[in-house]
């Protein structure tokens, strides 16, 4: 989980995409295999149609609360919010962005938080215990690396994890996570300044709570309301 996409450095972005997914992917498949012994046949791979499925259902889980919010917040008059270009150019932008953070930050983080250390925490403790020491991993994390530098960013790290952590609990499968991080990173930055495609009013508002707070307060019931459809099959 990032702050924001840096458009005007996009093969850079692009290449640290490519190499975060590259090392973490066989990184994590290695632990599996030497430090948990788990044979091939354990870890739970599911057809492209079922991964399509999931990650649907997880970027679905996100964008039926976000888009209303949207909605609501511009009809109130509360929020402007303009495209800055041609539509043509937004659209091969926010494809751009899905890739982007696919690579960069859904998929390798949520393998590592949601899926290695979540599976592994989840044999020695009960499940709202997993969620909640994930999500303080993930928080010391953004810690590290610098994308959580203040006490605000710290929490939003925290609670971000807390609802992943709750949908890969509710869900019995890392692709929701992972559809529900992709849709709520590409929607935080395709808005922003970063990538000159939209004008905004009042960016805060729109990041921090439409496209934030209300999305990540009701997600996971969201989620759950989707039923089947968001959850893996059975053996």
């Amino acid at each position: 989980m990032r702050s924001s996409g840096p458009a005007t450095a996009g093969g850079r972005h692009l290449a640290s995409a490519v190499t975060a997914t590259v090392l973490v992917v066989p990184m994590v498949m290695l632990a599996y295999r030497r430090l948990d012994r788990l044979p091939w046949s354990g870890l739970r791979r599911g057809s492209p149609r079922t991964v399509g499925r999931l990650l649907a259902a997880g970027a679905a889980g996100y964008l039926i609360p976000a888009v209303p919010a949207i909605v609501v917040f511009v009809w109130a008059g509360a929020l402007s919010i303009r495209l800055d270009g041609s539509t043509a150019g937004a659209i091969l932008s926010v494809v751009a962005l899905i890739g982007l953070v696919f690579l960069y930050e859904a998929l390798p983080e949520e393998l590592i938080f949601r899926g290695y250390l979540f599976r592994n925490l989840a044999t020695v403790l009960p499940v709202w215990a997993v969620v909640l020491v994930q999500a303080l991993l993930f928080a010391l994390f953004g810690v590290l690396v610098g994308a959580a530098g203040s006490v605000e960013r710290v929490v939003i790290f925290f609670a971000f994890a807390v609802v992943q952590g709750g949908l890969r609990a509710v869900t019995d499968t890392l692709w929701v996570p992972i559809g529900f991080h992709l849709a709520f990173q590409t929607a935080e930055q395709i808005v922003g300044p970063q990538w000159h495609r939209f004008v905004v009013n009042d960016l805060a508002l729109l990041q921090d709570v439409v496209l934030g707070l209300v999305p990540l307060a009701l997600g996971v019931l969201v989620v759950r309301l989707l039923g089947r459809r968001a959850r893996r099959p059975g053996p």
